[in-house]
């Protein structure tokens, strides 16, 4: 189990090991905003939120979109076959590597079912009768965040 660190200004930061937590509260620069189940340490119990005392300015999240990767992608179209709607276990280049697409692009990726993908092969989609559901984008820090609480 991990801890959700929130800033100061509650905005989701990272997640930390329960020890890593258990610093954070030793050394006083975060405080638990909510409690977990389990044992407590010491005087603070088991964290599940801490929020931190002092304001983390983020300017380096901001920068630059998220990078890419394959479950990035399967995360951003909700694990959703571009082509058909059914659920999705694999990635697919719109634009196939062999004609010149790019491997790891968000633009140029979608996340697709076996099937599609096995038929749109090296194919445009619309060489082989095929059209995306929704076209592929990149993301923003916000909606691809993987800090929200499980």
């Amino acid at each position: 189990m991990d801890v959700l660190v929130l800033n100061a200004g509650y905005e989701p930061l990272q997640r930390v090991s329960v020890p890593h937590a258990v610093r954070m509260l030793v050394r006083n620069v975060a405080v638990v905003h909510e409690a977990g189940t389990g044992p407590a340490f010491g005087v603070f119990p088991r964290p599940r939120i801490v929020r931190l005392l002092k304001y983390v300015v983020m300017k380096w999240r901001y920068a630059a979109p998220p990078r890419w990767s394959r479950r990035g992608v399967l995360r951003r179209d909700n694990h959703l076959c571009a082509y058909c709607g059914r659920h999705a276990a694999t990635v697919d280049h719109v634009l196939p590597l062999s004609r010149g697409g790019e491997r790891t692009s968000w633009l140029n990726t979608v996340a697709a079912c076996g099937g599609c993908n096995a038929r749109k092969a090296n194919n445009l989609p619309r060489e082989v009768g095929m059209h995306l559901r929704f076209p592929p984008r990149v993301p923003t820090w916000d909606e691809f965040s993987e800090l929200v609480p499980r």
